[in-house]
């Protein structure tokens, strides 16, 4: 997609006194420029930003800052939240967010970060992530059409094959080749798909197809975003400043979070939920998360655990409420600090075979766990039946003895055990 007939996007060559006056404005853009990059890692090129503030007031629109997302989950986590509270920052600051839903490069697969081919998706389970992300997103961002637009990259990224040579003919084999995970694939010999190529090429043209004046993402994008810098200049645009923002741990506290490792807090967990797995997040990241999530730094007058309390109750109340927040940690109290029951715990009946049950089959179709992962919970000590902790291959137990009982699984899953 080039500039309208006739319309040049380009930056015109501008008088000395035109320089000076534009220098101006970008001293003046300086200070708001500096707080909408507060905690980035990179904010690129130096002193863009600022610049691009300049420029849009003097024309007198927003900016619009573009992120793209690809639906390979059916949820958003807070490691997406990170950049989504950015972009609010940007709104909140009169600016247009521009949410891209990459329900075409999805078919894809974003290789950064990766060391193998992703798997590719399909199109039932990209359209159903990318409806899911759309609700979700809104959780953080203004709705409201002025501050917000979002987009497939279907829209434009089904292109003739004419405009796809065009568009690779933007690029060349060696740039692409210098990103980290290519290089080190490349260096060892392992396969490189044309696809995965292809993927920064697609990403970069999004950015010219709505006319990006920044780009967010994670650290791990910044190649990509660099690119598109270069793929808008090919399309006669000026290129967009980019804004990295860091990479959420989960709550291991040693990966970045990530839904495939198990290590990630949906951003639409129910409070007691999200309250419980941010409690178990290690004292060691705690300043972390209150820096990019609450935007402040952790209190240095409390001790971890009500540091880390406060944590808590701060994100639930951002993404549910404060009354939900008051009402997890009330909860929270009761089932880890007085070691009581939840007040209401979900029925589970089950059928016995021969008056035994087999607890794995039963928790992978209540919690929605593999049996194998099931099994494991019990092998290593994590479930307990009634009051007594089931021992390692205890994987049958009679039904006499589950019917009426509680189980427990982890520290936050219960059902009471109903024979029929």
């Amino acid at each position: 997609m080039g500039p309208p007939e006739g319309e040049s996007l380009a930056l015109a060559p501008m008088p000395k006194a035109a320089d000076a006056a534009a220098d101006a404005a970008a001293d003046d853009a300086a200070q708001p420029a500096a707080r909408l990059a507060r905690n980035a890692v990179d904010s690129l090129p130096t002193g863009a930003l600022a610049q691009k503030l300049a420029l849009a007031r003097g024309e007198r629109r927003a900016l619009r800052v573009k992120l793209g997302i690809d639906p390979t989950a059916p949820d958003l986590h807070l490691g997406h939240a990170v950049v989504l509270r950015k972009l609010r920052e940007f709104q909140d600051a009169g600016h247009q967010v521009v949410l891209i839903v990459g329900d075409y490069t999805a078919r894809v697969g974003d290789p950064s970060g990766r060391s193998a081919l992703r798997p590719m998706l399909s199109t039932e389970e990209i359209a159903a992530n990318a409806a899911t992300f759309s609700e979700q997103a809104v959780r953080i961002l203004d709705p409201a059409p002025p501050r917000l637009a979002m987009r497939r990259n279907g829209e434009w990224l089904d292109m003739p094959m004419s405009e796809l040579l065009a568009l690779a003919r933007t690029t060349t084999a060696a740039q692409l080749l210098e990103r980290d995970d290519f290089a080190t694939r490349f260096s060892q010999r392992e396969s490189i798909s044309l696809l995965e190529l292809l993927y920064p090429l697609l990403q970069g043209y999004d950015s010219v197809a709505v006319h990006a004046d920044l780009e967010l993402g994670g650290t791990d994008q910044k190649f990509n975003l660099l690119l598109g810098r270069d793929i808008q200049r090919a399309y006669g645009q000026p290129p967009q400043a980019i804004l990295t923002m860091p990479l959420l741990v989960g709550t291991d506290g040693e990966r970045k979070m990530s839904k495939s490792l198990g290590n990630h807090i949906a951003i639409t967990d129910p409070p007691e939920e999200m309250y419980g797995k941010v409690m178990s997040v290690p004292d060691a990241v705690m300043g972390e998360y209150f820096e990019l999530l609450l935007g402040r730094s952790a209190p240095d007058d409390l001790s971890p655990r009500d540091a880390k309390r406060e944590l808590a109750g701060g994100i639930v109340s951002w993404l549910h409420s404060a009354a939900d927040a008051a009402e997890a940690e009330r909860r929270f109290d009761r089932l880890f600090v007085a070691r009581e029951l939840p007040e209401e715990i979900e029925e589970a009946s089950f059928q016995h075979d021969g008056g035994v049950l087999h607890l794995p089959g039963l928790m992978a179709e209540e919690f929605g766990i593999s049996r194998s992962q099931a099994r494991r919970l019990i092998d290593e000590g994590g479930v307990t039946l009634g009051d007594r902790q089931l021992a390692a291959g205890e994987h049958d137990v009679p039904a006499a003895r589950a019917d009426g009982q509680v189980l427990r699984v982890g520290r936050r899953r219960f059902r009471r055990l109903r024979a029929r």
